[in-house]
């Protein structure tokens, strides 16, 4: 199995992105650790659990730990999409610390496992709409891009200690996240016709390449923001 002995932490798992890349990498072997706000029922017994709130007290994160960490991936996000005209300086505030200052204070706390772990992946996801223009999109796309450009400089501070920091920016997926968005058959199907491959995503999609860039199949490759939109960022 491709993570047997590794262990690996998952920030926002109990829906999602970050729940389905549990049952993945569970079905590979993997030591689990997770933190997030709520447990889900259904994540397998062994499962390591921390309450967490990344928006407040992250501190215990690192006792909570094991001593060395092959894998994290920050899995939080929002989706606050406004007219620019209604965006509050809470919104702008409230965007930018959880997906950038939540996943640097993360990632703070791990790093000494991290480190002990001789080579190790961290994961963080973005957006297409931090580098695609898009209507209503303008607090969350400040804030992802904001956390592109931290995990570019994190994965050059950290090279030399074999820690690889990459980047998935999906388009939209079927998620609870995204419920709102995809509520009726119209809104799904014009969704997705806005992608060249014809759908929305999926949270395989996401989690299948979030699974590549933890393994050692990855080994060289570090600070990349990868796509996983369909092609929306490319392709017209």
């Amino acid at each position: 199995m491709k993570f047997k002995g590794k262990n690996i932490l998952i920030i926002g798992a109990s829906s999602g992105i970050g729940h389905h890349l549990i049952g993945t990498l569970n079905a590979e072997g993997a030591n689990l650790y997770t933190a997030s706000r709520s447990k889900a029922e259904d994540w397998p017994n062994h499962v390591n659990y921390l309450s967490l709130d990344v928006l407040e007290n992250k501190n215990e994160l690192a006792a909570f730990l094991p001593d060395q960490l092959h894998g994290l991936v920050y899995s939080v996000g929002s989706i606050n999409l406004k007219p620019f005209s209604r965006v509050s300086e809470a919104d702008m505030l409230k965007d930018f610390q959880l997906n950038v200052v939540g996943a640097a204070m993360v990632i703070q706390q791990a790093l000494k496992s991290l480190k002990a772990a001789g080579a190790a992946s961290v994961v963080l996801i973005s957006s297409v709409a931090a580098t695609t223009g898009m209507s209503f999109h303008t607090s969350i796309a400040t804030a992802k891009a904001g956390l592109e450009g931290f995990s570019k400089a994190l994965a050059a501070e950290l090279a030399n200690q074999q820690i690889r920091v990459n980047v998935i920016a999906p388009s939209l997926t079927d998620t609870p996240l995204a419920a709102n968005l995809l509520s009726t058959d119209e809104k799904r199907e014009a969704s997705a016709k806005r992608h060249p491959l014809g759908r929305v995503g999926t949270t395989n999609d996401i989690s299948a390449a979030i699974t590549f860039l933890l393994s050692n199949e990855s080994s060289w490759i570090t600070g990349q923001v990868i796509g996983v939109d369909g092609g929306m960022s490319s392709l017209r």
